[in-house]
């Protein structure tokens, strides 16, 4: 169904994995459309029990695509550092493969909006918990469930 990557050799084990979700800064979806583009959108994102989240607007060229097929494709590369004496990049990297789909469960939405919160402003947490109490009800958060995933890189 998926294949192995070409050069195994820059396969992460599995913590590796984990870690680079975790602390990913953004990623990249892509999502492919009725007119048979692939359509590829950076984004921020968290990592929760095996499953990535986002949020955005309820209407959209991704959500469109979503409807469309759900099967979707995450990237995130981080630590890169050019060496050009070495002809090559020091790099982290993971691809996701999974099914994408909208949340409609509101304690699963403020869960990730919270982990939203703390991930990218962990000293707001007052603030972002009554913003999402607020604002949980109106805010589109999409779910991948991910059917594969691997972790690749470059540490030299």
């Amino acid at each position: 169904m998926f294949r192995e990557l070409r050069n195994s050799k820059r396969q992460l084990e599995d913590h590796h994995l984990e870690r680079i979700l975790n602390e990913g800064e953004y990623g990249v979806l892509a999502t492919i459309g009725e007119n048979q583009y692939p359509y590829a959108t950076p984004l921020s994102y968290v990592y929760i029990n095996n499953a990535l989240y986002f949020h955005g607007a309820s209407v959209g060229h991704k959500l469109d695509n979503i409807k469309f097929s759900d099967k979707v494709s995450f990237s995130v590369v981080q630590n890169t550092e050019v060496l050009p004496a070495k002809f090559t990049t020091r790099y982290e990297s993971v691809i996701v493969f999974g099914k994408a789909s909208t949340v409609a469960d509101e304690e699963e939405k403020k869960v990730a909006l919270m982990a939203f919160i703390d991930k990218y402003s962990p000293e707001f947490k007052k603030e972002g918990s009554e913003y999402i109490n607020r604002a949980a009800s109106k805010t589109n958060i999409v779910k991948i469930t991910i059917d594969r995933a691997t972790a690749k890189g470059n540490l030299k």
